[in-house]
């Protein structure tokens, strides 16, 4: 039996018992686990152990009995913004489920700066801002898990996607990104592989998330894009993260239309 401390996020709280909660934490340190809430709904704890919610976490665990028991809650972020936003509040939602899916892509310190990252940072954006945000999360978490597709050269011929000769004049001619090869080819290959699955889109895309891969996040929020192009990134992020969780994300399939 030992009393310990960590930094946490709250991912969920659900009823157990008559005035307990089970509730689900992602720390840095034990990755996801579970521990139990005690008290009805005038205790302290109850409104600071909520969804989102992440700080410094106490607690109690017993070995014999394997349970672990919250005492204390420091919060140091609340996220009060996920509550009167739609689209925060799925976007947080599908973040989790993802985490949860690839167990914290079997690094959880790693996992820990990248989602927080993510959470802090919508916590202070627009709408907008964040659903950008959420792509560049998805990239970032792809590579993280060891899949992300190479944006810097054609999977075909081997050229620098974002070479000269695909200058600013040539801006209107369209790559690919082909599934079944986990990567892009350029304009020149592009036509070779028109009549299978894949996704067409354009070179502002491929330029966009490229940065993501390359730049430091600060310039990479500088970068401005259409919201075509934000379509045709998310479409191919949205594919490649719910293929890595190799299941259907019940987050995404209940907030179509929203995310």
């Amino acid at each position: 039996m030992r009393n310990f401390s960590t930094l946490a996020l709250v991912i969920s709280a659900q009823i157990s018992g008559e005035n307990n909660r089970r509730v689900t934490l992602f720390s840095p340190d034990e990755g996801i686990f579970f521990a139990t809430l005690y008290g009805g709904p005038k205790s302290r704890l109850r409104s600071l152990v909520s969804p989102m919610n992440s700080g410094v976490i106490y607690l109690y665990r017993d070995e014999v009995k394997k349970q672990t028991k919250i005492t204390d809650f420091d919060v140091k972020n609340y996220h009060l913004s996920f509550r009167e936003n739609l689209f925060k509040t799925y976007a947080a939602s599908f973040v989790t489920e993802i985490l949860i899916k690839t167990r914290c892509a079997g690094s959880p310190q790693e996992a820990w700066k990248i989602i927080n990252g993510f959470l802090d940072g919508m916590e202070l954006s627009t709408e907008d801002e964040s659903r950008l945000a959420l792509v560049r999360f998805l990239w970032r978490y792809l590579a993280l898990l060891g899949v992300k597709p190479d944006s810097a050269f054609c999977r075909c011929c081997g050229l620098s996607l974002h070479s000269a000769k695909f200058s600013d004049e040539t801006f209107s001619l369209k790559y690919y990104f082909l599934p079944f090869e986990n990567g892009f080819v350029c304009p020149d290959c592009a036509p070779s592989f028109e009549k299978r699955d894949g996704f067409s889109l354009s070179k502002s895309a491929v330029t966009y998330l490229e940065a993501v891969s390359s730049l430091p996040p600060k310039e990479v929020r500088k970068i401005q894009i259409s919201g075509k192009t934000l379509f045709e990134m998310k479409q191919i992020a949205f594919y490649l993260i719910e293929t890595a969780c190799a299941s259907k994300l019940n987050s995404l399939e209940s907030g179509a239309g929203i995310l």
